[in-house]
């Protein structure tokens, strides 16, 4: 059986999870899901990123020690798994003394690769992003990212990473694996920040300024600037260095990140990785920001849209079909309540809700809910319209795109629609029995290779579709042949939006 390894970033833990975050968890669940269907064993992480000077100060302007507040800020993430129905493997905390040590002993390596020395430096320094900021990058003296946080100065002795040494090796990396990063406009931005140069960048803090960190080995004075140690949790997760052996069968893994991301993603960690002497990451899959009906949404600026609060009033599946569909997988999208309530209308209860409602009870009144599949019956050409489609669906999927994966699941179903439309069965059942007993056949088809196919997607609503016809997601329908279906029709899926 083939390993497959995946990790979402570590969301900060200054604040509650927000819809941003929501869509790059969801998205890698689809490819988690869709790799299971493959028949693979897949081990997806994700967790919380949990030190740092930003974590610091709001911990104490809210009246909690660090750890008290970055405890009660993780539970929430961790929660998603349910909320959203993420089917994550591990859950790594930064603050986990098992991450501790596999960061201390990342340091190690990178410092015996001559990698780690130590000078007095002077910044512009980001709280919001806990990066450094040249002046090319600030917009009216401020990050545009953080447009509310004052640029701080910063000057003091600290560890510096030798960033500049892997300038070579990197654009080498990239040149060999064409793929590393997707979308490719993503790939193109980061080969360019590459060969512009690198600077060597600082690693730690003064403990006196900064206390909330890992310590660095041998070194009382300082603490892990939160980027290193929190980057070391991809493969800390994996049990790297204890168990070796595990991580040798998982890693190198796939990384799901944010296009604000990007450099810490796919140049600051493969850069440590080669330091360390680690293989690199296989491919890194960039999302864009998510907006809230056109304003851009930041957990500094207050005006995020609770993923809690969606969820419990349209459900997970509609809620996850919503960031799916309407969101592209490599580019920024906007929410908007009145556009997701359009698409649960039309493509959900009108598309595919009405569709399984229909079928099930035409074979529930014509068949007495039993329907004896006979591939004698399955019609060429929907056949060759399937396969033509899940060319289209596999394609999509691997090159993450999902939004058009999910969108030829929604070919599959306006088809179904439209043949049943044109074949009337609800006239056949009693003037041509057999070409109704041939249509309801086609019609099941087409109804149980959507659930599959939609399965990473809406995975509730899937596993609802395949039992209401007796079957599973072990179940092949393409491999049938009398075989007696017994049909369990239930509630509608998607009733009437209140």
């Amino acid at each position: 059986m083939k390993n497959f390894y995946i990790t979402s970033t570590l969301p900060y833990t200054n604040s509650d999870p927000h819809i941003g975050f929501a869509l790059e968890i969801i998205q890698t669940d689809v490819i988690v899901r869709y790799h299971k269907l493959l028949g693979e064993k897949v081990f997806f992480n994700t967790g919380t990123d949990e030190h740092g000077l930003k974590i610091y100060r709001v911990a104490l302007e809210a009246g909690f020690s660090p750890q008290e507040y970055v405890d009660r800020i993780s539970e929430k993430f961790k929660n998603l798994k349910q909320l959203l129905n993420v089917d994550y493997t591990y859950f790594i905390r930064t603050t986990d003394q098992s991450h501790t040590e596999a960061a201390q002993e990342f340091w190690r390596r990178c410092n015996a690769a001559g990698d780690i020395y130590k000078k007095n430096y002077k910044i512009k320094y980001c709280v919001g992003c806990e990066l450094e900021k040249t002046d090319s990058e600030l917009v009216n003296v401020r990050c545009p990212l953080h447009p509310n946080l004052a640029i701080e100065e910063i000057e003091e002795e600290n560890y510096f990473f030798r960033f500049s040494k892997y300038q070579k090796p990197l654009l080498k990396y990239y040149k060999d694996n064409p793929e590393f990063v997707l979308p490719f406009f993503r790939f193109k931005e980061i080969i360019k920040f590459v060969e512009d140069g690198l600077k060597d960048f600082s690693i730690s803090r003064l403990k006196s300024k900064m206390p909330w960190g890992v310590p660095v080995p041998d070194d009382d004075e300082h603490s892990m600037f939160v980027w290193f140690d929190a980057l070391v949790g991809y493969i800390s997760a994996l049990g790297w260095p204890s168990d070796m052996k595990k991580v040798e069968s998982y890693w190198p893994g796939v990384q799901t990140a944010g296009k604000d991301n990007l450099r810490q993603q796919s140049a600051i960690w493969q850069a440590m990785l080669m330091s360390a002497g680690l293989p690199n990451s296989k491919q890194i899959l960039i999302h864009g920001f998510v907006t809230a009906e056109g304003q851009k949404m930041s957990k500094s600026l207050g005006n995020v849209v609770d993923p809690y609060r969606v969820v419990e009033k349209y459900g997970t599946d509609v809620v996850r079909y919503y960031l799916l569909r309407e969101i592209p997988s490599g580019e920024d999208g906007d929410f908007s309540e009145k556009k997701l309530e359009q698409r649960y209308q039309s493509d959900l209860a009108n598309g595919l809700g009405n569709l399984v409602q229909r079928v099930l009870t035409l074979i529930e009144s014509g068949l007495l809910g039993e329907i004896n599949y006979l591939k004698k019956f399955e019609k060429p050409e929907i056949k060759e319209f399937i396969l033509a489609t899940e060319e289209k669906y596999r394609h999509n999927m691997e090159e993450f795109r999902l939004h058009e994966a999910l969108g030829n699941v929604f070919e599959l179903i306006g088809f179904a629609n439209a043949y049943t439309n044109e074949h009337k069965p609800w006239e056949l059942v009693k003037d041509n029995p057999d070409h109704f007993l041939e249509v309801m056949t086609n019609l099941t088809l087409l109804i149980t290779t959507t659930s599959f196919w939609v399965y990473p997607f809406l995975p509730d609503t899937a596993e609802k579709v395949l039992k209401s016809f007796g079957l599973t997601l072990q179940d092949k329908i393409e491999n049938f042949d009398h075989k007696k279906l017994i049909i369990k029709k239930g509630e509608p899926m998607f009733p009437r939006l209140k």
